[in-house]
This record gives structure tokens, sequence and C-alpha cells, in this order.
């Protein structure tokens, strides 16, 4: 019994013994064997642990008896204290081998947590100011790696002790500020190559983001020229928020890197950076759906507003709840576009495979800058080239696709409106046939009247061929086919300048790769320069564009004075006269109110002529038309009378026949607009009078109707 009683004493004094010592991290030149020029501590297994402040406890030799084991990487805002501080010392033994022999090593340091570092009693460096309370406490600014020099001999035992102070960040979630940083990076022991491959890290990483950044501002601000420009083309307008919310993510990302920032700086940074990037997952969706003209459903609107929203209120949440439901909405996205490009496979053409390519090509990329990261062992001291090729794939293939489809969907734009100017010629000149037609026919009618009537026919004639505005109509034509031409022009130096910033960027990246930042800023120079020629030569296609639309003609014959009463006698019996030629059963009774002190005016009286002419036989067919569906009881009335008043000529044309139904009568004035049967009418009537009253004379044109009961024009010309 007792020797139980003696071996249970043994290890009872053992245990306590052990629980006393401090285990020792030794270092073997194994560890950084490769590229790898850094060990890690935050998570390394002997560490020990203990809150408070006494400056004695970095000895050497200091009491561990009521320390505890926890790495770094294991501290969270539950040690923190009703203040929400966290103040406490962390101790390791660390032996560096032997065989490192004269090797230097250094110290790095990566968190927002003030600090003080000791190394076997000695004060080597101090990051922050721990101060006794919030207003006092200066968290760290430095966001890189630095270098602290150590001595640490080879083949002795060191003892690094870390008086650590952080607080409880003021913003949701409740989480302490060194935690928006992987603890495992917040210690590490640097070889001397580590400086060199720092520095090489942050200059190649601003490198990139310069040209992220640059490119992709470039190109926003190139499309959203264009969709101000193109204000209807709701695709232009959604690539241009795309390519600036990747432009604004590389700004936030760069501004993030910062020496010096402080913490709440750091943080609102990283939240727009997050909401911004949200617009990329949002405008994708929306872009591939509009180019293959897609219906965006309410699941999928829903879906992009979960994730908008997501990306403001997700990042106060949880880090691993942040991830999860972002890589979760990320796959969403991708699976929602892939959708589209499968389901609309067969009808890819065009312009629509440059956003299909840079779409493939940008998921390529992702993959592959993945697959990088996870052949990563330490991301602080190893960053292939390869992995920053893939992130410049990643960023810049959507944009640079968008710049390719943008300037394939105007080619396009140009060969449809080549399509539609080929149309209207041939419009033209089937109207200016129809026209001719029915010319030959009004002739052989006409000749079959007494001779007193011929030459008024043949002033009907010349009238007539006018109101056909065949000319005007094969102009129309030739005009747009030449507009076409001219858009052409300035859409070639589109295309041109855009092919030439294709070839500048890839310059760019060749002169990157060789470190000759001189040429990268004068490439740089180049494509800014190409871009305002881009925007001067499509503001100037836009111009040709708003001409093409202004429609107007004036007449050039001359104006006489005219007695306006005599005129319209004239062609009230040319109307009637001609109306009984092609219906020997038509009669109606004229009534004439012309005021006999009517003065005479300057006018076209050609055009004046032709006016009055199309007035009266709409107004002999209103009667007419009426006459075969009234009683017995009604007679044909039209009535012409005129007028001065204010120092203007009125004239009115009214007759009591089927009136105007109110539902066309803004239609009645346009080109080609007529409710004659096929055959019987050309549309052209009343829009020639319009123009020749209103453009021609500077007067106006009234219409008052009442359908079934007539119908009224007055006119109104200066004097």
């Amino acid at each position: 019994m007792k020797i139980y009683k003696t071996i249970f004493l043994f290890f009872f004094l053992w245990a306590g013994v052990c629980n006393a010592q401090e285990s020792v991290l030794i270092v073997k030149p194994d560890t950084f064997a490769g590229s790898n020029t850094a060990l890690q501590l935050g998570d390394a297994g002997q560490w020990l642990f203990k809150a408070g402040n006494d400056t004695t406890l970095a000895a050497s030799n200091a009491d561990i008896s009521a320390w505890k084991k926890l790495a770094p990487g294991g501290l969270s805002a539950d040690y923190a204290d009703k203040s929400g501080r966290v103040e406490c010392w962390f101790r390791l033994k660390v032996k560096i081998d032997s065989a490192f022999g004269q090797e230097h090593f250094g110290l790095g340091y990566f968190s927002w947590g003030a600090a003080d570092i000791y190394i076997d009693g000695k004060l080597v460096y101090q990051n922050g100011k721990a101060g006794q309370s919030r207003a006092t406490f200066r968290e760290s600014r430095t966001i890189q790696a630095l270098p602290i020099p150590v001595d640490l001999n080879a083949g002795r035992v060191h003892t690094l002790a870390i008086h650590f102070v952080d607080y409880v960040s003021p913003f949701p979630p409740r989480r302490l500020m060194s935690e928006d940083f992987p603890r495992r990076f917040l210690i590490s022991l640097n070889t001397s190559k580590h400086d060199q491959l720092i520095y090489n890290y942050g200059l190649t990483l601003n490198t990139y983001n310069v040209i992220w950044v640059s490119v992709c501002t470039i190109l926003s601000v190139l499309f959203w020229l264009l969709a101000l420009q193109n204000r209807a083309d709701r695709n232009i307008l959604l690539i241009a928020a795309c390519s600036s919310s990747y432009a604004l993510t590389f700004i936030f990302v760069m501004a993030t890197h910062l020496y010096g920032l402080s913490y709440t700086w750091y943080y609102w940074f990283n939240f727009f950076e997050n909401v911004v990037s949200s617009v990329i997952f949002i405008t994708v969706p929306l872009i591939i759906a509009g180019i293959f003209k897609r219906r965006v459903t309410g699941a999928l609107k829903l879906f992009l507003w979960v994730i908008f929203i997501f990306s403001i209120a997700g990042y106060f949440a949880p880090v691993t709840l942040n991830v999860l439901l972002s890589g979760i909405f990320a796959i969403g996205v991708v699976i929602i576009c892939i959708y589209y490009i499968i389901s609309s496979w067969k009808n890819l053409r065009g312009a629509q495979w440059a956003i299909v390519t840079g779409l493939l090509v940008s998921l390529g990329m992702v993959l592959w800058a993945f697959a990088q990261v996870l052949s990563i062992s330490n991301t602080a001291d190893h960053n292939p080239d390869s992995y920053y090729y893939a992130m410049t794939g990643f960023s810049l293939s959507l944009p640079l696709s968008m710049m390719v489809y943008v300037a394939l969907r105007f080619k396009e734009i140009i060969a449809e409106v080549r399509l539609n100017a080929a149309q209207v010629v041939k419009l033209s000149e089937e109207k200016k046939l129809e026209a001719l037609n029915r010319q030959q026919i009004l002739e052989a009618e006409v000749n079959r009247q007494t001779a007193e009537l011929r030459t008024a026919l043949e002033d009907l004639k010349s009238t007539q061929t006018q109101l056909i505005q065949s000319e005007k109509m094969a102009s129309l034509g030739e005009l747009t086919a030449g507009i076409a031409h001219e858009i052409q022009n300035p859409l070639n130096f589109v295309n041109n300048f855009s092919e030439v910033n294709t070839e500048l960027i890839d310059e760019l990246q060749l002169e990157i790769e060789k470190g000759d930042l001189e040429e990268v800023k004068a490439i740089a120079f180049d494509i800014g320069e190409n871009e305002k020629k881009i925007n001067m030569h499509g503001k100037r296609a836009g111009a040709i564009v708003k001409g093409m639309l202004q429609h107007s003609q004036s007449s050039s014959s001359k104006k006489e004075p005219t007695d306006i009463n005599a005129l319209a006698d004239e062609y009230l019996r040319l109307s009637y006269h001609g109306m009984l030629g092609k219906d020997t059963g038509f009669s109606a009774e004229l009534i004439a109110g012309f005021d006999p002190t009517l003065p005479k005016i300057n006018v076209v009286q050609q055009d004046i002529g032709r006016v009055l002419l199309n007035l009266f036989n709409n107004a002999f067919y209103a009667v007419n038309q009426k006459k075969t569906t009234a009683g017995a009881d009604y007679k044909p009335e039209v009535t012409v009378s005129t007028s001065t008043e204010n120092g203007h000529v009125i004239i009115k044309v009214k007759d009591n026949g089927v009136g105007i139904p109110d539902a066309i009568k803004d239609k009645i004035m346009q080109p080609f607009f007529t409710t004659k049967p096929t055959g019987e009418g050309t549309g052209l009537g009343l829009s020639l009078t319009y123009d020749m009253v209103v453009k021609g004379h500077s007067g106006t044109i009234q219409v008052n109707s009442i359908e079934g009961e007539g119908a009224e024009f007055i006119i109104s010309l200066p004097g």
C-alpha cells in the first residue's frame, strides 16, 4: 500500500513540474525550404498566455505557474472586459538551430492591436500605444508585415514575450479589431531574404492595382459617354454601371493598403468595397439577359435584391456567415449566367459572343487564381506571378469583352441602318409608281371633260404631281443612305481606336512585366488620348443621327400679291367639276361667303391653290360618302368663307359630311395616313397642306369636327 502512495505522489509532483515548464519551438533550416522566407508564429502550440499588464512578465525567468496555453490566434472578444479592452501577455520559447550559423533574423508584426515585443526581457519593438483607456490607446497603423531586426543566436533558447492590448471593434459584429486580419500572421520569424520579398510584393501589388484601376476607369468613362448618347439602350447603361463597379472596387482595395491607415477608415473602405463589388454580381446577369433578349423574372429580381441588401447588412454579420453566404450568392450568379448562355446557345451570334467569351474567360481566370491561392502555404512570403496574371485576366477580361461587344454592336447597328435606308428607298419608289398610276387614271378622266376644263385639269395634273411628292420621297431615301454612309466614318474611328487601345493594353502588360514604369505611363497616356478621340467621333455620330431626324422642306417658289377670294372661288369650282368627272351623279350645294374687303396678301399661288384643292376634294369626298348612307332628306353642303382677324387672312372650309373620328384627329396630318380605301388616296394631301401653310407661309391650320356631322378646316395666313 505504501508503494502505491509513493507512485501517486511522484506522478502528482511530476504533473505540477510539467505545468510550470515551457516547451520550446525549435526552428530548423527545412522550415524555410524553397521560397518560404517567414515562419508564422500566431498559431504555434507552444505559446503561453496570461491576462494583465505587469511588465515584469517579460523577463525570461518570470513566474509562469499561473499562465495557460493559448496562441495569439485563439484570442477573441470573450477575453475583453466590460469596457471592451483586452490586455494580456504572450510568451514563446524559441531555439534557432545551430545549422543556421550567422543567419540574421527579424520579426514581423501584423495586427491592429498595440504591442510591446520583448526578446529575453529586452524591449525590441513597440507598435501603437497601449494606454490606460480607450482615449489614450492608439491602434497599430501598420498593415504590412514590417521587418523588426533582432539578435537571435543560433543554438540558444530565446524568450519571446508580447504585451498585447486590443479593443472590441466599435462596429458590428462584436469582435476584436485584430480579428479583421488572420492572427496566424500576427507575429512571424523572418529570414534576411524576407525584406526584399516584402518590397517586391508591395511593388508588384501596387503596380497591378494601378493597371486594374486605370483600365477599368478609362473603360467606365467611355461606357458612360456612350450611355449618355444612347439613353434608350439599357444594355450600355448596365455595362457602364458594371465597369464603374470594377473600377471602384479596385480603388477601395488600393485604399485599404495605404500605409498608416486607421482602423475606422480601413473598416469603411472594406464596407464600400463589399457594396460596390455586389453591383458587379447584380449587373452581370442583367447584362447577359439583356443581350440575349431574355425576360428577367421576378424571382431573379428578388435574388439580386437579396444580394444587394446582404452586401450592406451581411458585412456586419459574423465573418464565417458572411463568407458562406457570399460564396452561395456568387455560385448562384454563375449558375444563372451559365443557364442563360446554354439556353441561348443556338441563337448566339455577332457581338453576343464577345460577352460570352469574356464571362467564360473571367470564370476560368478566377478558378486559376483560386488554385494558386490553395497552392500557397504562406501568402505573406510567396506571391507567384501566375497568381497576378490570373487576377489580371479575371479583372479585365469582362470589362474588355464589354468594350468589344459595344464596338461590334455599333457595327451591327450600322448594318441595320443601311437595311432600313434600303427599305425606305424601296418604299418611296413603290409610292412613286403608285402615284404615277393614279396620275394616269386622273389624266384619262380629265381628257374626257370639256375643252373649257382642259387647261384647269392640266393645272390639277401639276398640283397632283407635287402632292405625290415623288421626288421628296426619293430624295428622303437617298438622304438616309447618305447619312448611313456619314455615320460609318466616325464609327470606323471608334472601332479603330478601340482596337488600338486593345493592342496598347497588351503592350502595357509587357512593359509592366519588364518593370519599365515610364513606358507604362506613356502607354497609359496614349490610351487616354485615344479615348478622347473615341468620345469626339461618338458625339459626331450622335449629331448626324440627330440631324437625320429633323425633317423640313421649304418652297422655292416666289411669293406674289394674290386675291384669296378669286383663288378660293377658282379652286372650289375646279374641285367640284373634278368630282363631277369622277361621279356624274354627284351633287352638292356650294356656299361662298367671301369678304369683299379682303386685302391681297403675298403667297405662293400654286402652293395655296394646292392647299385649297386638297381641302375642297376632302370636303366633297366626305359629303359624297355620307350621301350613300344618309336618308333622302340629306343635302350635301360645302361652305367656303374668308375674313380678316388681327392682321391675318382667315379661310374656312366646312362640310356636313361624315366628319373625323376623335381617335384619328392627331394622325390626319401624318404622311401616308389616309382613311380612304386602297387606290383612292395616297395619304399625302393633308401632310403637304400642313407643310405649305405652316412651314411655307408661317400660318396655322386648325381642325374642328364632330363624327357623323361634318368637319371644318380653318387656315390663318399672315397679311
